[in-house]
């Protein structure tokens, strides 16, 4: 596992500037169509940085998995929280994957960040504060010589703005990204109509925050406009949702600015802000000040020592989670986290991916995903003889979907295999 850590970043050549395994995840219509016009605008889109924090929450991933020590995680990585997390509260092994050249070169400076930072307040000043000058110089002097060439080149060379990668550090990287990007303008957005997020951090209850919530957000959604916009696909691409992703998490609703109303809704005043990093990063493009609020586990200070005698469990690999599983021999896994992937995939890439899965699990193996919608969709999407594998508890996945502070999926689902 630990030799993963010493891999180019794409696994055959080595080349961040490619990504033929997105094009080929999200692409199902024809270029000259409608929607085969936003599948790529938004794989144009998708191709940089995308999440400097990962958008599930890893509390209630690792109630779901339920993980134990040696056990073998095959993981989605995205921003990375969620797998340095896990290494935090059990002894696993862990192997990060991503489309996205991006997301594997932050997970790549963030597991060196872990083994090579100095202390504690640089590793908390380079990631929570993220936004220190200090943080390029603390790069020279300790990352960049233990990269590896491709991601150090990519950090080190300049995005499509001409600004250097590693900056993004002395700048505030929550607010880079296409994420950052798309908080930063919907907070322009709600000042030009004379609202003020930053508002709701100011709460100190949870009857404070629903105050402010319905005085500040409500009611920019009620507006013709905003709703007009809202029901445009393209629209959405900062958030990473894909044109085949837009009508899950429509669902029934007529007009797609209800449904994000009620999930902001849920963010802002479903959990108090003293344990909820999500609305910090939301409402505030940031974590609390001087570790002041709440942060993801791998970040906490009673975490760091633990972070750092594991972090050696985690491997980062670039490809797509079927083609891994594929590399691997049969029972060879105790846990699998797919995130959101499963919304953008046809049923033929659903069969695939879940052969795969059920060749390379242990029994007891743990197979947890979000979906844009409430309901799992794999009933009728992939064969009963794959699915009937695995056993599914409706009511225990709506206890930990309302556990998810992150707030932004319809649903949370666990599949366990059984025998």
């Amino acid at each position: 596992m630990t030799a993963m850590l010493d891999a180019p970043i794409d696994g055959s050549r080595g080349d961040v500037s490619r990504n033929h395994r997105l094009r080929s995840a999200v692409h199902r219509h024809k270029a000259v169509s409608r929607r085969g016009i936003q599948e790529r605008l938004f794989t144009f889109a998708f191709s940089g940085l995308v999440y400097p924090q990962i958008w599930e929450d890893p509390l209630v991933d690792l109630e779901a998995l339920a993980l134990k020590d040696g056990e073998h995680v095959v993981a989605i990585a995205s921003g990375g929280c969620n797998i340095l997390s896990y290494v935090t509260a059990v002894n696993a092994q862990v192997t990060g994957l991503d489309l996205n050249p991006a997301h594997v070169a932050l997970n790549r400076l963030k597991l060196a960040a872990a083994r090579h930072l100095p202390d504690y307040a640089t590793f908390y000043r380079f990631f929570a504060k993220a936004n220190d000058a200090e943080n390029v110089t603390a790069y020279k002097a300790y990352l960049a010589p233990e990269l590896d060439a491709v991601t150090r080149k990519y950090w080190e060379s300049r995005d499509r703005l001409g600004r250097r990668r590693i900056g993004y550090f002395r700048r505030n990287v929550y607010r880079h990204g296409l994420l950052g990007g798309f908080i930063t303008a919907g907070h322009l957005f709600a000042r030009l109509h004379r609202s003020n997020p930053k508002r709701i951090l100011k709460a100190k209850t949870r009857d404070e925050q629903r105050k402010i919530f319905e005085e500040e957000i409500a009611p920019l959604f009620e507006k013709r406009h905003i709703r007009w916009l809202m029901d445009k696909p393209a629209a959405l691409f900062g958030l990473g949702i894909p044109p085949s992703q837009f009508e899950a998490l429509r669902g029934n609703e007529s007009q797609m600015a209800t449904v994000l109303k009620a999930r902001l809704e849920r963010l802002a005043c479903g959990f108090d802000l003293s344990e909820n990093y999500f609305a910090w990063q939301a409402f505030g493009r940031r974590y609390a000040r001087d570790g002041a609020g709440p942060l993801p586990p791998y970040l906490e200070p009673g975490n760091y020592e633990t972070l750092k005698a594991r972090v050696g469990n985690i491997g980062i690999v670039h490809a797509s989670f079927t083609e891994h599983l594929a590399t691997l021999p049969e029972k060879s896994c105790d846990a699998y986290v797919l995130l959101d992937a499963q919304d953008w995939m046809t049923d033929e890439q659903l069969t695939a991916l879940w052969t795969e899965i059920a060749r390379t699990a242990r029994p007891g193996a743990r197979v947890i995903f979000r979906t844009a919608g409430e309901e799992t969709i794999l009933p009728g999407r992939i064969p009963d003889a794959i699915l009937s594998r695995f056993a599914y508890d409706r009511e225990r996945c709506r206890g930990l979907s309302a556990k998810d502070r992150s707030s932004i999926y319809g649903g949370f689902h666990l599949y366990t295999l059984t025998g």
